[in-house]
């Protein structure tokens, strides 16, 4: 026998996939078989409808209603200049916001500069941010951006993406989080809420952040886009949430074309599943012959 790899893609609810591979022992015997099963047989899981995608009247209303309920959406990140911000975005990278202010509320005290942040060096930051998750390379990053910064842009945060993304730690999101915030352009930075109502809503279905971006670019109306990925932000966060979306609350319900909607807090949440355990073959024992054949071998 010998083994291979095999990949499949298990689609969500969403139409976020998620790459799962798994180490299958091959035996053939004029058809492949892993456990007795044939591979043929495998069942994948099938993919779930998508919604319908958001036509631009519908992207008009949900941007109307949302710019009602928060007529100045900001950032929830606490920063007090360009430099803190692309600090304080960096850090947030698989962490709340809320852990990245309450990391920064004594760091920015005495560090609000890449000077500053230089003077400090790496094992002083770290121990401001140590409750951050992968907090150690965030802070070799932070300690490297701010080198850069006083080598390459006289100490300045650059205004584009090109050159924001050169800075170690920043990617495409913290770039256009930068460029809207400190700067005004109208860019939109895709979170994890943004790409889930993105394909939940079908206003901007994509595989990737990237897709979902671009999507909201061409629907988002103009007098909107500036604040956009704000609203969508703060309504994915605490209405759009990605286990039970509070839909008996949202104002964008009648607009939204996700089918599974949660119209009741008192829904039920569905139960989870006991993972079966699957036994392995066992080894095949060796015959008596082979062991007395030993033997003899061994007197001889």
């Amino acid at each position: 026998g010998s083994a291979a790899w095999f990949q499949w893609l298990r689609y969500d609810s969403w139409g976020k996939h998620t790459l799962r591979q798994t180490r299958l022992a091959i035996v053939y015997d004029g058809n492949f078989t892993c456990a007795g099963r044939s591979l043929w047989s495998h069942q994948t899981a099938k993919r779930p409808t998508m919604p319908r995608k958001m036509t631009r009247d519908n992207a008009r209303k949900m941007f109307e209603r949302l710019s009602t309920t928060e007529p100045s959406p900001q950032t929830e990140l606490n920063y007090t200049n360009p430099y803190t911000l692309v600090v304080a975005v960096a850090l947030s990278a698989q962490a709340t916001d809320v852990g990245v202010n309450k990391a920064t509320k004594d760091l920015f005290k005495i560090a609000d500069t890449p000077e500053k942040m230089v003077a400090l060096g790496v094992e002083k930051l770290g121990e401001y941010v140590k409750t951050i998750g992968l907090w150690r390379n965030k802070a070799k990053n932070v300690i490297a951006l701010s080198q850069m910064l006083l080598d390459d842009f006289g100490g300045n945060v650059p205004q584009t993406r090109e050159e924001l993304e050169k800075l170690p730690g920043v990617g495409r999101k913290t770039a256009n989080v930068v460029m809207n915030v400190a700067f005004g352009a109208p860019t939109i930075a895709v979170d994890t809420h943004i790409f889930r109502i993105g394909n939940r809503t079908g206003i901007a279905p994509g595989k990737t952040p990237l897709d979902v971006e671009l999507g909201l670019e061409k629907i988002v109306p103009d007098e909107f886009l500036h604040d956009a990925h704000h609203w969508l932000i703060l309504h994915g966060r605490y209405i759009c949430k990605a286990r039970t979306p509070e839909c008996w609350r949202c104002s964008l319900v009648d607009l939204c074309g996700f089918k599974d909607k949660v119209m009741s807090p008192d829904k039920p949440k569905p139960a989870k599943k006991k993972a079966v355990k699957k036994k392995l073959a066992s080894k095949p024992k060796l015959r008596a012959t082979t062991k007395r054949t030993t033997k003899k071998a061994a007197t001889s």
